[in-house]
């Protein structure tokens, strides 16, 4: 199949550092393109896999995360670049990108990597059939059962990229995006109720999170508990190798959580609160353990150090490897196609002569 691939415009994929939508996105490039398949990228930064790349911005305008433009030119040079490539599906990954699905000719996919609730699902529900969407888990699904699902697909990783350690060190470890929804605040207090050094290491960016990190996290710093910086990919491999656990708190349905299957992938068990996917992710006493309450964690933390690093690391290879995913989203793109109007398709393959030289890699 022809696939473009539309990433957000945020980071390189695969990034260099915090990414988790970009991280999935070349994971599942790869995983396509291994399966033969023709893949198109569309994103900003650098050319960094194995697609052809079309870049909307020189440098990812990482800086400028959570204003508006970025992502809505992003959109519009994404589709001004789509009318002139054939293809026979899009899948689109940003947030505005979908609102030119009713123009295209051919369908329009979206991984729904967010909320679902509230104001997103009203912009979905307006949507309508106008895009496919694919669920990151049945938690997320079931929190708007009545949108336009074409199926539910678990995010993935490379396994291989990461790290294995069965010897673990003593310490627990929080990484993520400072966001009180994240608990890194929690992670801390469970992890010096159990008498563990926790290290952290997240995104720390955008003015809600310094002020989460200020009021949160900062006051609660100290010998046992060190902010160490967004780790860049090698020193977040480093880290969640030679952790005890990852810990997370988190306190919002999560609808996935790309950490914790990259925790398992380097043989580091998973403490978590029971919230959003975490269930479906987490195998309690086996991978890592769930809990209910905070309060729950310490004793956590200290039995995770029994657990087998080798069956977290199996259940990732059986369950979230990037060639589970590519087949799943195969899947979806031909069940997709296939009811797509033939005109259209028509309209689509008249052009492909004309139209196949503008899909070359873009540096």
């Amino acid at each position: 199949m022809r696939i473009l691939m539309v990433a957000p415009p945020w980071y390189d994929v695969p990034p260099l550092g915090y990414g988790g939508i970009e991280s999935m996105v070349a994971g599942l490039v790869a995983g396509l393109t291994r399966r033969g398949h023709d893949i198109t990228l569309i994103g900003a930064g650098r050319a960094g896999t194995s697609a052809r790349f079309l870049s909307t911005y020189g440098r990812a305008p990482s800086e400028r995360i959570g204003e508006p433009l970025p992502e809505v030119l992003h959109a519009a040079k994404a589709y001004a670049m789509t009318s002139k490539l054939v293809v026979d599906v899009i899948h689109d990954h940003t947030l505005a990108g979908p609102l030119t699905a009713p123009a295209q000719t051919v369908p329009t996919v979206i991984t729904c990597h967010g909320e679902v609730g509230g104001e997103y699902g009203e912009y979905y529900r307006v949507l309508g059939a106008a895009v496919s969407m694919v669920a990151i888990s049945e938690a997320q699904r079931r929190i708007a059962p009545d949108l336009n699902w074409a199926g539910v697909v678990h995010n993935a990783v490379d396994v291989t990229a990461f790290p294995f350690r069965e010897r673990k060190e003593d310490w627990a470890l929080w990484l993520g995006r400072f966001n009180e929804d994240k608990g890194a605040h929690l992670a801390i207090d469970a992890a010096r109720a159990a008498g563990r050094r926790i290290l952290l290491a997240g995104k720390l960016t955008e003015k809600m999170e310094y002020d989460y990190f200020d009021e949160y996290v900062r006051p609660r710093l100290g010998a046992d508990a060190e902010y160490v910086g967004e780790a860049d990919t090698t020193r977040k491999h480093e880290l969640l190798a030679a952790a005890r656990c990852l810990i997370f708190p988190i306190v919002w349905e999560e609808p996935f959580g790309m950490v914790m299957i990259e925790a398992m992938a380097c043989g580091t068990p998973v403490v978590a609160l029971c919230r959003g996917a975490v269930p479906e992710v987490v195998v309690d006493g086996v991978t890592g353990f769930i809990r209910g309450d905070p309060s729950e964690l310490p004793a956590a933390i200290e039995a995770a150090g029994a657990l087998d690093p080798r069956a977290c690391r199996s259940r990732v290879e059986r369950f979230f490897g990037v060639d589970v995913m590519a087949r799943a989203y195969e899947a979806i793109y031909r069940r997709t196609v296939a009811g797509l109007p033939r005109r259209a398709r028509e309209d689509s393959d008249r052009n492909a002569g004309e139209s196949r030289d503008l899909a070359m890699p873009v540096n």
